[in-house]
């Protein structure tokens, strides 16, 4: 049975077991609603998938699973042949029920990555849409590590959504309104006056890093003379704005350098100006979730699980940062069918808080929060120091500049975002299997090799060939993993779980170098041959795939 057009892929034999598997417990039980899921088994020998139904039907049986399973694969078999044709085995052990796809579904598998072409593992729209905001910071300073990994995996997220079919808009919130700005405002006039005065005092809330020295000269050089007749109240202000837009545009800069592109750069001062600070807080209120107290308004976050209800307006008439959270959730929610927010390491309070709103609002289960774990800096054995307070920082950009865009945007990638990352910079410069993201672009590259090596019209006429010669374990091995990709994706989606496109990136270059190593792919057989050019081929979409989710480049030769 040769790949074709009509040809069963393995989802297709799954989902033929699993109704038959139905079938079967509805005759022998009388159990005609039956969920039937396969994973993938404890240990490989086992098979490639296995399912547990027997142990679901073990106590309205009254025998054992393994009795079950066994009863349950008789009788399938019997009374559907093609479970025979789609399945190299169907093994009863220990009460699960273990499976192994016959070779040309995974033949067939490789043929549509080939027929896919760039359109592998892309999904239908689905006209679902998805508002996420990551990376977001401060406009006091540079980006960081801590926002490079935010901006790493929530980039990974969105092209991954965008492949599955999803309409995915990127939001960057700047938090200029309020006491930050303040501070920021007191730090550059401060390092203005120390251009003329070394020792003028710097305020202990300041930002000290030297990149507001650059402001400071920036400042005195475009703007010394209108400064000089400026009010105090009115200086502070200018250099404030002055200093937020130039280290905003930085920012951009930085983001777009880092290959992210936001759909929107939303200014919190702009929700103020806009009206919809007060939107918010009428909505609340005309869902009678406020109340004043102490001249004060407060939100009842605890009717909706937080620890203390939370002040929205403080007496004094300023808003607080949670009431800009109300007026710029309330504006995602009403927007989106989901929204997702990717916040920083010291925000864990926010999870709930945030949850509870949306709730409040009328929309719930609709908001989810992620939070991007701290990165420590190591070279080698010896960590590197980082603080922003006491102006001794790494920023993104430098560390781009050390290590390269790709191994930066692969690294922050690895690792599921709830747990701490460790950024080993000298690792990610050695050129060894032992560095993640040169073990899987060495593999791509390899396979670009391979193909430069074949003669063209082998290659073109691969597209097109038969499979069947494909047996070797690690020929099935790599075709079954390459198969995964659009599962994985859409899980990746589903769970927000991006590390996981890392790890499989990983994974297909470990299978294509074993499938190298063990079958000579330009054999002297032409059928040979072309079956494994073939999946040559489909091993290079999969992983330039899978690279351009991660934003990271597919290179021809290392």
């Amino acid at each position: 049975m040769e790949p074709a057009e009509h040809a069963l892929l393995p989802d297709d034999a799954l989902r033929t077991l699993a109704q038959a598997l139905r079938d079967s417990a509805d005759s022998l039980y009388s159990q005609r609603e039956l969920e039937v899921v396969f994973e993938g088994p404890r240990r490989p020998e086992f098979g490639e998938f296995a399912t547990n139904v027997a142990f679901a039907l073990a106590r309205v049986a009254r025998r054992s699973p393994q009795d079950v399973a066994k009863a349950l694969v008789e009788d399938a078999r019997a009374r559907n042949p093609a479970v025979d044709e789609l399945f190299a085995a169907l093994d009863p052990i220990a009460g699960f029920i273990n499976v192994r796809l016959a070779p040309q579904l995974w033949h067939a598998a490789v043929a549509s990555i080939l027929r896919d072409g760039e359109a592998f593992a892309r999904a239908a729209h689905r006209g679902q849409r998805i508002s996420l905001e990551f990376g977001s910071a401060n406009p006091t300073g540079p980006l960081l590590v801590v926002q490079g990994r935010a901006l790493s995996v929530g980039d990974a997220l969105a092209r991954t959504m965008r492949l599955r079919g999803y309409d995915v808009f990127t939001e960057w919130i700047i938090n200029d309104a309020g006491g930050q700005l303040d501070a920021l405002g007191r730090s550059v006039d401060a390092r203005y006056r120390q251009l003329s005065d070394a020792a003028y005092p710097f305020p202990e809330d300041g930002y000290p890093g030297d990149y507001l020295i650059d402001i400071a000269n920036e400042l005195n050089e475009r703007e010394g003379a209108r400064i000089a007749t400026m009010a105090e109240d009115e200086r502070l202000a200018f250099m404030a704005q002055f200093a937020r837009d130039r280290i905003v545009a930085d920012q951009q800069h930085s983001a777009e350098r880092f290959g992210v592109h936001y759909d929107l750069w939303q200014s919190e001062r702009e929700l103020h100006e806009r009206g919809r600070i007060s939107e918010g807080i009428a909505r609340l209120k005309e869902l009678g979730f406020t109340y004043e107290a102490d001249g004060a308004l407060f939100f009842r976050a605890t009717d909706f699980g937080d620890d203390k209800d939370r002040v929205l307006v403080r007496a004094d008439g300023r808003p607080t940062y949670f009431c800009t959270d109300v007026a710029y959730h309330y504006e995602k929610l009403r927007r989106a069918d989901r929204v997702i927010d990717i916040l920083g390491p010291d925000h864990h309070g926010y999870i709930g808080r945030l949850q509870g709103l949306a709730r409040a609002l009328g929309y719930p289960g609709r908001l989810e929060v992620l939070i991007s774990q701290q990165v420590t800096l190591v070279r080698g054995e010896e960590r590197v120091s980082m603080s922003k307070r006491a102006g001794h920082i790494l920023t993104l950009d430098e560390v781009v500049g050390e290590v390269g865009l790709d191994a930066t945007r692969f690294f922050f990638a690895m690792l599921a975002t709830d747990s701490p990352l460790t950024f080993d910079l000298k690792l990610a410069l050695e050129q060894s299997n032992e560095n993640p993201v040169y073990y899987v672009q060495y593999g791509h590259a390899r396979i670009a090799s391979v193909l430069r090596k074949a003669e063209s019209a082998d290659v073109a006429a691969a597209r097109n060939a038969p499979l069947s010669a494909l047996q070797h374990p690690a020929e099935i091995a790599l075709a079954r993993r390459l198969a995964e990709l659009p599962r994985l994706a859409q899980h990746v989606a589903e769970q927000l779980a991006p590390h996981l496109l890392a790890r499989y990136a990983r994974d297909v270059a470990s299978d294509f170098h074993q499938f190298y190593t063990e079958c000579r792919i330009l054999a002297e057989e032409r059928e040979v041959r072309l079956a494994r050019l073939a999946l040559c081929l489909a091993s290079q979409r999969a992983l330039a795939t899978i690279l351009g989710l991660l934003g990271v480049s597919a290179p021809e030769s290392m």
